[in-house]
């Protein structure tokens, strides 16, 4: 009898965290549903789960810029498994800031959310995921590479975020694979109001349209459980935006 596998995803209540924690649910995964503040959504969705597999779905809440909060969350994770199969680093924070007038609460917000918390939360998981023999999925963007104006902090973070993927792969290899998944446009911000401006961005995508979050969790889980062979690389669900960027 095969034993379980266990997968955390970090900003797991909404959105395209809640559809990958879904998927690798229905990949028989047993998740660990991490949230920050969106304690309602988060519960609905574990008890979602858990009615279609009893205590398959654990709800941790940590700040991500905390470290003592980082260091329970692990915790929290060995101490209810021992092992742990993939990490879906997916929480963030994304809001604009203007060079000249950003603050240094706008800089740890997103440094914080997009990468530092999720160094230090690998770093606390590394006996875990060495022990499965498990992986690490990093959500980047397609901005890491190519900024977005008035998204420096955000963009500086997320580049950074790509080069620690790049750089853990050579580290925690061969036990441990790390992989980005960078998405393009897939939900729009939940501030953005410009249909102009989404249009604007869809025109510059091959497909012509707006990708899903599934999308996302497909290659998630492809890149997490499905790609033994495949470690230190960054794919682009974008459909083809970053070809006119």
């Amino acid at each position: 009898m095969s034993r379980a596998r266990y997968a955390l995803i970090t900003g797991a209540a909404r959105r395209i965290g809640a559809c990958i924690a879904e998927t690798l649910h229905q990949r028989g995964c047993d998740v660990f549903l991490h949230y920050h503040s969106s304690a309602d959504a988060v519960a609905e969705l574990a008890l979602r789960l858990n009615r279609l597999r009893p205590a398959s779905a654990i709800i941790l809440q940590a700040d991500l810029g905390n470290p003592d909060s980082i260091n329970r969350l692990a915790g929290r994770v060995r101490e209810r498994t021992g092992t742990l199969d993939l990490l879906v680093n997916n929480a963030s924070r994304f809001f604009p800031t203007t060079v000249g007038s950003t603050s240094m609460g706008q800089w740890d917000e997103l440094m914080d959310s997009n990468l530092r918390g999720p160094f230090f939360l690998t770093q606390a998981l590394v006996p875990e995921l060495a022990l499965a023999g498990g992986s690490v999925v990093n959500l980047l963007d397609v901005h890491a590479a190519r900024p977005m104006p008035e998204h420096a902090v955000y963009c500086m973070a997320k580049a950074g975020l790509q080069m620690m993927t790049l750089a853990l792969a050579k580290d925690l290899g061969p036990q441990i694979r790390v992989n980005g998944v960078a998405p393009g446009a897939i939900l729009w911000p939940e501030q953005e109001s410009s249909s102009a401006n989404q249009q604007k961005i869809l025109n510059k995508t091959v497909m012509g349209r707006a990708g899903r979050p599934a999308d996302i969790a497909s290659a998630v889980v492809y890149l997490g459980l499905d790609a033994p062979y495949v470690t230190g690389q960054v794919l682009a669900v974008d459909g083809g935006r970053s070809l006119n960027m």
